[in-house]
């Protein structure tokens, strides 16, 4: 019985002939497929849409915008350049701040609300 399994077992070692490895290439290839394009569609387009449009926001940033900083500061734009913008927090209280680090143009009004909301 031993005997017979391990005939067995080399016969079906063997080495495929010639044109047999079409199929083993043909399941890589149909696999991968659909992992490139749930990565385009569902990662790589979203990603850039969102880049454009935070891009859009930080060249129209302009004196008197008010914004929220990522560290989470409210202020008004009092002055922009290239690099860095100036935010003014409070009557006479400015403070410059590195231009990435503002994330949104809130509305305007929303940020002194929200200092009330505080006190």
């Amino acid at each position: 019985m031993i005997d017979w399994l391990i005939g067995s077992a080399y016969a079906q070692g063997s080495s495929p002939g010639p044109g047999k490895g079409g199929p083993e290439w043909m399941s890589l290839v149909i696999f991968m497929v659909p992992i490139i394009v749930f990565y385009i569609f569902l990662i790589y387009l979203p990603q850039r849409k969102r880049r454009q449009e935070r891009e859009r926001m930080m060249s129209g940033l302009k004196r008197g915008d008010e914004v929220l900083t990522s560290g989470g500061l409210y202020g008004r734009i009092a002055g922009v350049t290239d690099q860095t913008v100036s935010l003014e927090i409070a009557p006479k209280v400015r403070v410059k701040v590195a231009k990435a680090a503002i994330s949104q143009v809130t509305a305007q009004g929303e940020a002194e609300d929200k200092v009330e909301e505080q006190k």
